[in-house]
């Protein structure tokens, strides 16, 4: 589900998968080099809270792409 609306904000990509929820960032990163924001800004906006208790595993995925590059620079995630 893209753009999935929260309290906080919105969700820019989420996956389902049986008892998984998948919750990604997106981040365009103007500067090469620079310090990632996608992983904290779902940690900091809570998104997962609306999925906690409805699945057993949540993942928090952040993915930053490079303008110059015009490909993934950065790929953090972690298990709540």
């Amino acid at each position: 589900m893209g753009e999935d609306i929260t309290n906080e904000g919105r969700i820019d990509l989420t996956v389902k998968l049986g008892d998984k929820c998948y919750i990604f960032e997106f981040k365009v990163l103007e500067i090469d080099n620079v310090q990632s924001k996608a992983l904290e800004q779902i940690k900091s906006k809570r998104y997962w809270e609306k999925y906690t208790g409805k699945f057993n595993e949540i993942y928090l995925i952040g993915v930053d792409f490079s303008v110059q590059k015009r490909n993934v620079v950065n790929f953090e995630w972690e298990k709540l």
